[in-house]
């Protein structure tokens, strides 16, 4: 592939912002560039010093006067729910056997997990997330799916089908030798594999049995390079359940923490109703708590105290939680988060939250030195951003004043039409979808 220049206003953060004045934890231009190549970032900064770097009749796709900033990060996304959104219930078990179990079953056919894969995909792009963690069903033909349709466009992908031995339908029930057998083959063949990677993905406690558990733990232990994923302490009635179903153990996380599947790769959605122990064990194993705003508001879960869970050194995430949450935008995800925090008596800026979605989820996910930022050497995978897009926003834009205004109206008006184009690996694709 031939370099390619990009031209515009471009930001990107190189660490955590202490504060909405807190400069020093982002990088940007306001006439900007950014270098491309075989799709990794040759060189990005001011436009003047980058495109000194390159010969006379470089391609260059002049995004003036829009903003230029690393691509947006899922991390807890389930793919096979896209047609679960908007499903109306009173709570997570509610929703869970009335729509979410009904629909899974679907997965069964391999023609209906490849549609749906290409769909999920297409609206990623749409919304300008590259890279997603995302559940499968407990097909193994949806996980091949999902890495056949990320791997056509070339995305950055952490995925992995379900694994589930009971308190669900029997069409989702795998067994603890069967989903050990089928997830072993699932990670041979993708793991490591162009840009995917494997999560093991025991849904949560109550759908697997404590010989699944074990099995999980051999699994991890077998492949220590691979992500877990799963889900921990969402609202009362699951936790209550779960501990019924494992009496032995002190609460909900010692279930993951007695087979060994805590860790730096481990992703732990929702996580609202933590003790400290819990947030300690955390917090010393490196383990992400991933939180789904929409989600949580939506089914009633509860409120992720952000500050508590920061300060004590837990690492975090943001995500949409489709299919219970209720936007693919991490826009719309992360005003939530807003709210939910002002709710808590918490300040949540504008540059913390570009921050969540870009460099702090790659970070989350440990993929911080291949994407999220716009450094040397990464993969070049980019949004570009109209903060006028509607009318709307056009009309709000004319008071904005600072960065900081501008990524506000961008997190509270924002959809789709703001992103004008997605690159994923160098390549422009959100133009080219129909």
């Amino acid at each position: 592939m031939k370099k390619k220049l990009l031209r515009g206003r471009v930001l990107d953060f190189v660490a955590e912002p202490q504060s909405v004045e807190d400069s020093s934890a982002y990088r940007y231009f306001e006439d900007g560039a950014v270098l491309l190549s075989k799709g990794r970032i040759v060189a990005s900064g001011d436009w003047g010093d980058v495109s000194a770097q390159v010969p006379e009749g470089c391609a260059v796709a002049d995004h003036r006067p829009h903003l230029i900033l690393p691509g947006l990060i899922d991390p807890h996304i389930h793919f096979v729910q896209m047609q679960v959104v908007a499903s109306y219930a009173a709570n997570l078990l509610e929703w869970l056997n009335t729509y979410t179990f009904v629909e899974e079953q679907k997965f069964a056919d391999p023609e209906h997990g490849a549609r749906i894969a290409g769909a999920f995909f297409d609206t990623l792009i749409r919304h300008g997330t590259t890279c997603a963690a995302a559940y499968c069903s407990v097909h193994p033909a949806s996980a091949e799916a999902f890495f056949a349709q990320a791997e056509k466009r070339n995305m950055a992908v952490i995925g992995g089908k379900c694994m589930m031995d009971r308190n669900c339908p029997e069409a989702l029930r795998d067994t603890p030798q069967r989903g050990y057998d089928e997830t072993k083959a699932l990670i041979e063949k993708w793991h490591g594999r162009g840009r995917a990677n494997y999560a093991i993905t025991p849904r949560f406690a109550i759908t697997s049995s404590p010989e699944q558990m074990e099995m999980v733990g051999a699994l991890a232990a077998e492949f220590p390079d691979v992500y877990v994923q799963t889900h921990l302490s969402e609202n009362s009635d699951e936790i209550a359940f779960t501990m019924e179903l494992y009496p032995e153990h002190t609460d909900y996380l010692e279930v993951y923490e007695h087979c060994g599947l805590l860790g730096h790769k481990s992703l732990f959605g929702h996580a609202i109703h933590l003790s400290e122990r819990e947030i300690g064990a955390m917090a010393e194993t490196g383990s992400v708590a991933v939180s789904c705003p929409t989600s949580n508001l939506f089914l009633g879960s509860g409120l992720f105290d952000h500050d508590r869970l920061n300060k004590a050194g837990v690492a975090i995430g943001v995500a949409t939680d489709i299919g219970g949450g209720t936007s693919f935008s991490m826009f719309k995800t992360l005003e939530e988060f807003y709210k939910i925090q002002q709710l808590n008596g918490q300040r949540f800026d504008p540059l913390m939250s570009f921050y969540r979605m870009t460099l702090g989820n790659a970070r989350a996910l440990s993929l911080s030195e291949k994407i999220g930022t716009l450094g040397e050497g990464t993969e070049a995978d980019i949004v570009v951003l109209d903060a006028s897009a509607t009318p709307e926003m056009a009309l709000k834009y004319q008071t904005v004043s600072s960065l900081s205004e501008e990524l506000f109206l961008l997190q509270t008006l924002g959809d789709d039409r703001a992103v004008v184009e997605t690159y994923v690996a160098g390549e422009a694709l959100k133009s080219g979808l129909t």
